[in-house]
């Protein structure tokens, strides 16, 4: 075990060479001239060119990606352009919201998902799996950022049930204990500012939780239908077992292998790609501070950013492929 989770880390060597080329690539290639942006248009020339002079960006590329990729193993990230703040400082602060958020999604598409899955399965070609399988069509079809305005529009605007924007109310922020609000106001008592976190919270979940949701029941549905079909589950039928206890006890556990891998790959995106609904919601994460650079050309800030979520991506897989060997003990790694 310990060894296959040496070589999986090893190989991140490799990927993060590979992200931070594409990521550094793309930003000095198509991108605009940050000292312009700095100083603005009425900037004369001259002083565009001192200031890429003093931030470093008159260097030829390859030294510029060599100061870059050296500072990253060395655990820096490097300055903001703009605030000349850490970078690693900026993405830490914020990291805790963007994961806060990603796991409220991932908890509420894997309940509903798998709900919605095993029912369609168990009442396969019924108008409750119809129903549930265009539910699943139209929320791998619905853009997130459509939906995030239309659960603003209607909860927020019509209705007045939840808040706007933001993480929590201001002035009701939780002493700083682990980042996580809700963690945090539970753990110093604070229940004020428990009740406001979540009230800011459910609409951005809904609206993450929206596709990955509909992926996981069309995965979940899609194995049932394959694993109920099996000789053990007829022969776990005719030995009297109440219905409950085939599907959920021999058919679902057994199909949790290729559902565990969904919720898995699901939760490695929403981490990566909260952005739009950091942004529609004004959810101060990682996504809205990336958001921001990108319009920037804040070359650090992007490159830093995107390499960490490659980091957690790739160990958020690994952490699935180690829970194979729990759920299936005849998963061995050698």
């Amino acid at each position: 075990m310990l060894k296959y989770i040496f070589k999986r880390l090893v190989l991140l060597i490799p990927v993060i060479l590979g992200v931070s080329i594409l990521v550094f690539l793309v930003m000095h290639v198509f991108t605009t001239d940050p000292a312009s942006i700095i100083l603005g248009q009425h900037a004369t020339a001259e002083q565009v060119a001192n200031l890429r002079e003093e931030l470093g960006l008159n260097k030829p590329l390859y030294l510029q990606y060599f100061d870059f990729i050296g500072g990253v193993f060395k655990g820096s990230l490097g300055n903001s352009l703009i605030t000349k703040t850490s970078v690693t400082g900026e993405i830490l602060a914020r990291f805790p919201a963007t994961i806060e958020l990603a796991l409220a999604a991932i908890i509420i598409a894997s309940i509903v998902g798998v709900i919605i899955g095993v029912i369609s399965a168990v009442k396969q070609n019924s108008l409750v799996d119809y129903l549930s399988m265009v539910g699943a069509l139209l929320g791998v079809s619905m853009p997130i950022f459509w939906l995030g305005l239309m659960l603003i529009i209607l909860f927020s605007v019509k209705l007045h049930w939840l808040p706007v924007s933001g993480r929590i109310q201001i002035g009701m922020e939780p002493v700083h204990v682990t980042g996580f609000y809700l963690l945090d106001s539970l753990i110093t008592g604070n229940m004020a500012a428990f009740k406001s976190s979540l009230q800011h919270l459910i609409l951005p979940a809904i609206a993450l939780a929206s596709y990955s949701t509909a992926i996981i029941a069309r995965m979940t549905r899609s194995t049932m239908l394959e694993i109920v079909k099996q000789d053990y589950i007829r022969t776990a039928r005719a030995k009297g077992l109440y219905e409950r206890v085939v599907i959920l006890k021999h058919a679902l556990r057994n199909a949790l292998i290729p559902i565990t891998t969904v919720i898995g790959l699901q939760l490695g995106s929403l981490l990566g790609g909260a952005v739009l609904t950091e942004t529609v919601f004004s959810w101060p994460g990682v996504g809205s501070y990336t958001i921001d650079a990108i319009l920037k050309s804040d070359y650090p800030v992007v490159q830093g950013s995107v390499m960490i979520l490659a980091v957690v991506f790739v160990l958020v897989n690994l952490i699935v492929d180690l829970l194979y060997a729990y759920l299936d003990p005849r998963i061995k790694y050698s």
